[in-house]
């Protein structure tokens, strides 16, 4: 075998103009990364071995045949919502007043990651299963689904991701054909709740919203992380303070810079142009999934394309919306460019699936 008949190999189920968009991405994220990182090379390197595992793991994805990943839906939803109630157990493991981990002796890893994929997978097997004769019965088991870990999450509590999963989850519910009406019911539903689900929320959770109304009245406490995060991204301009040269960065202004709030880090150096060179590349890596979604051959699989992607554009817009004092801060971190494994691999299994999607749509029936 040559080396181009093996890279050919190699390429055969990989959706090359989604490749090309995800590199931007990680190219952004190791450039960004240096100049947060106070120019040191360590978590350039770290986080360029996450990229390489991630990439290893959605290339065996991407060469998975549709009928496989149907096949993992109930096993990964299963073992989630196993390792989800492991955390309330004394394996469970806290920290700064969350329990969120577990110890499973070799590691202590985060389940609710798992469920990012396991809910929208599962809920899309599941109508899958039910396509020819849905009916209203149908949509609340799927409701279900996606709210018993959506509670086990919010108990950790771990409201972030708990929304996140949620929008996942809704996103399965709209694409399988949903009701308007039952869904402005909801939504009429959640706003009439929302006086509960304000007494139900922690302390720390009701700060986050009163700090995204006023930040200046803790400016120093509470609305320190909103009130940074803006001053970085209004003071980058029209074309930046230049790469290197962020002054909220390198004097130590600018919390958590190499993970939720990289966009920042990114908007201070790199200005409004910068910002939108960046949003192009994510509207292309978004567009390219709508495309995969719209050429999708089953059922199963334009649900579970469409939820991916929508999933993703929610990641980015709730993640400048928080750093650029739109939204609450809830730790969401940008995606494919802040710092981390976690969020890295459990993005491109997604877009593993993506891609599975796309090449081997001719060897399924339509």
């Amino acid at each position: 075998m040559t080396k181009r008949q093996l890279l050919q190999r190699i390429m055969a189920h990989l959706d090359r103009p989604l490749l090309a968009g995800m590199g931007m991405l990680m190219a952004v994220s190791l450039l960004t990364l240096y100049s947060a990182g106070e120019h040191s090379w360590d978590r350039v390197m770290a986080q360029g071995a996450n990229i390489l595992v991630a990439l290893v793991c959605m290339w065996i994805v991407a060469n998975l045949p549709l009928h496989y990943l149907m096949r993992t839906a109930v096993p990964i939803y299963v073992v989630g919502l196993v390792l989800l109630l492991g955390v309330l157990t004394p394996l469970g493991v806290s920290s700064h007043g969350a329990k969120r981990w577990l110890n499973i002796g070799v590691a202590t890893i985060q389940p609710s990651e798992l469920m990012k994929i396991g809910v929208p997978l599962m809920m899309a097997w599941y109508f899958e299963k039910h396509e020819a004769a849905l009916r209203m019965k149908n949509y609340i088991v799927a409701a279900l689904l996606l709210l018993m870990p959506v509670g086990l999450i919010a108990k950790q509590p771990d409201l972030g991701t708990a929304l996140l999963i949620s929008a996942s989850g809704f996103y399965v519910l709209f694409l399988a054909g949903l009701s308007w009406r039952v869904m402005v019911g909801m939504l009429v539903t959640a706003i009439a709740s929302a006086p509960v689900m304000w007494k139900m929320m922690h302390e720390y959770q009701r700060h986050r919203i009163e700090m995204l109304l006023d930040p200046t009245q803790d400016a120093l406490g509470k609305g320190y992380h909103t009130i940074q995060g803006m001053i970085a991204v209004g003071s980058g301009g029209i074309l930046g303070k230049g790469y290197l040269n962020g002054t909220q960065t390198h004097l130590d202004f600018l919390p958590e810079r190499t993970t939720d709030f990289i966009f920042a880090v990114y908007s201070e150096e790199f200005g409004l142009v910068g910002n939108l060179i960046l949003l192009a590349i994510y509207f292309f890596v978004i567009w390219r999934g709508f495309v995969i979604t719209a050429n999708a051959s089953t059922y199963f699989t334009r649900l579970m394309a469409g939820s991916i992607t929508l999933t993703f554009a929610t990641y980015a817009f709730v993640n400048m919306g928080m750093v650029s004092g739109i939204l609450p801060i809830v730790g969401v971190p940008l995606p494919l460019v802040s710092y981390g494994g976690t969020s890295m691999l459990t993005l491109l299994l997604g877009f593993g699936m993506l891609m599975s999607i796309q090449t081997h749509k001719k060897l399924v029936k339509t």
